[in-house]
């Protein structure tokens, strides 16, 4: 068996703190792990699988000793300056922020969706945004069985897709701690802000537009007809999105049903007699996207409205880069 080594760059980050613990249930076979952070982080002690490690400092030549795998979840200007030094240095790069996703020469990964993209990478393989990522999988089982016309993104997402200065601002306002403003234009206790990441000059937020553009690149459609529009809410984890679909041609709503139940990383949670559909509560700490509250829109011929759940900290980014490594992994057996 190979000996691999990985590298976790961005350790201390709310989702390289979820990576690590990802890595010790997925119990991938890597011999090796060094963990890079900051400046700031660096000479701090973690425990993983049992050892305690020291954060090392990001820098020029971290990559010199050669590695098989990096995932990055320290932000895009340091993905940017050290993805391309890493993968010169013979290491494929899982990258988690938004600065490749849209480059051609970039494969935009979801293992359930679009494996076979892994292959064609050139040392980097982008991590889609985190409502991205829960959306694209049930939407690909429907456009693979009924052909996706058009998709219309209403989500309402958790403050840790935010990171920890996000969580902050909710713990304080729930707290009454009268704690400045650490992360939003607002409180977001007791609100809903339609603003997540900057404005732009059509009045989109790029949130809402990485969104559109990402599911086009995934789903291998690049004049679908997507557009959203993105809610952060007080919840702490785990977003939640009304999607609605319309499609080419009629389908059965049972069948559609049936697809989405027995397709990979899909829980379907739709009963609506008995109150079941999916919650944020429920998706915490899990790895599978929920979906429910399932039905026709009877507004256009064939179309349909449905309610997605995921942790957009674990599925959303550290379990999808994880999930990638492992396929890189398994396809060099």
């Amino acid at each position: 068996m190979k000996n691999y080594k990985l590298a976790l760059v961005g350790a201390t980050g709310l989702v390289g703190q979820t990576a690590l613990k990802v890595l010790e249930e997925f119990k991938l076979p890597i011999a090796e792990y060094v963990f890079f952070a900051s400046s700031k982080s660096a000479g701090k002690k973690i425990s993983f699988n049992g050892k305690e490690y020291t954060i090392r400092e990001l820098k020029e030549d971290s990559f010199d000793e050669g590695f098989d795998f990096a995932v990055f979840s320290a932000g895009g200007d340091t993905s940017k300056h050290f993805s391309p030094i890493a993968a010169s240095k013979g290491c494929i790069v899982v990258d988690n922020s938004s600065a490749f996703r849209m480059d051609p020469e970039v494969p935009l990964v979801v293992p359930e969706v679009n494996p076979e993209e892994i292959s064609k990478n050139k040392g980097i393989i982008a991590n889609p945004n985190c409502s991205t990522i829960q959306a694209v999988v049930p939407l690909k089982v429907l456009d693979d069985n009924y052909k996706i016309k058009r998709i219309v993104y209403s989500t309402y997402q958790a403050v840790s897709g935010a990171g920890q200065k996000g969580v902050l601002d909710l713990e304080n306002g729930i707290n009454k701690s009268g704690e400045e403003l650490v992360k939003f234009p607002y409180p977001i206790f007791n609100n809903c802000l339609p603003h997540i990441d900057v404005f732009l000059d059509n009045g989109y937020t790029k949130e809402e537009i990485k969104m559109i553009n990402e599911t086009r690149k995934i789903l291998k459609k690049p004049n679908l007809k997507v557009t959203a529009t993105t809610v952060r809410v007080p919840v702490i984890n785990c977003h939640s999105e009304a999607i609605n679909v319309e499609f080419e041609k009629d389908f059965d709503i049972d069948e559609l049903k049936n697809k989405l139940k027995s397709s990979k990383g899909i829980i379907l949670e739709d009963d609506p007699q008995n109150n079941l559909y999916p919650l944020a509560t429920k998706a915490n700490n899990h790895d599978e996207v929920y979906v429910g509250r399932i039905r026709r829109d009877e507004s256009v011929p064939f179309g349909i409205n449905f309610w997605c759940v995921a942790d957009n900290i674990r599925k959303g980014a550290a379990t999808n880069a994880i999930q990638i490594v492992q396929e890189l992994i398994n396809n060099d057996k």
